[in-house]
């Protein structure tokens, strides 16, 4: 008797729960870009110069290559050299140290890491998403190392963390 109840109540639920998945449409995407391929398909990314006070030169390749690669892996933009429906230019007006705090004997303990990179972006479909900004990161490290030992891994972080912030300003409308 039991089972038959089973039976019965799976019987019922069954085809409700069919009708609400098929109902139901779930859609995500993991960039975050809001893209309308039909208007927008093609991207200029200018290079980015670096015009920072403290120059170190890896530092601009480094940030060029990552902005194209983020723009092209994550978007079915095509990367064109000028004249791109998305246009993106811009320049790194500061990379500085500061002593972020200092020890009991009066020298610095931790050192910040400072990178600033100014973006012109122009949606040539929609010139109301348009902008001119400036990204920043951080990055703190120990006094006792030197910047010379910590400088590329700590620049490839904060050029990743600024090209996400980018992109997500340029794309996802944040």
């Amino acid at each position: 008797m039991a089972s038959n109840r089973a039976f019965r109540i799976m019987f019922v639920l069954l085809p409700l729960l069919a009708m609400v998945l098929v109902g139901c449409k779930v859609s995500y995407k993991l960039t975050g870009a809001s893209i309308d391929y039909t208007k927008v398909k093609t991207i200029s990314i200018e290079t980015f110069q670096n015009s920072a006070a403290y120059q170190w030169g890896p530092m601009a390749p480094m940030l060029n290559e990552t902005i194209s690669d983020v723009f092209i892996q994550q978007t079915k933009l095509i990367q064109v050299p000028r004249g791109g429906d998305l246009q993106l230019a811009g320049e790194i007006v500061s990379y500085d140290q500061f002593n972020k705090s200092i020890s009991s004997d009066g020298y610095s303990a931790m050192v910040q890491l400072k990178m600033t990179v100014n973006v012109r972006f122009t949606n040539n479909t929609n010139h109301d998403e348009d902008f001119e900004r400036q990204f920043s990161a951080t990055r703190d490290f120990d006094a006792t190392q030197s910047l010379e030992t910590v400088q590329e891994e700590l620049v490839a972080q904060m050029i990743k963390e600024i090209v996400e912030s980018v992109f997500n300003a340029a794309l996802a409308n944040w």
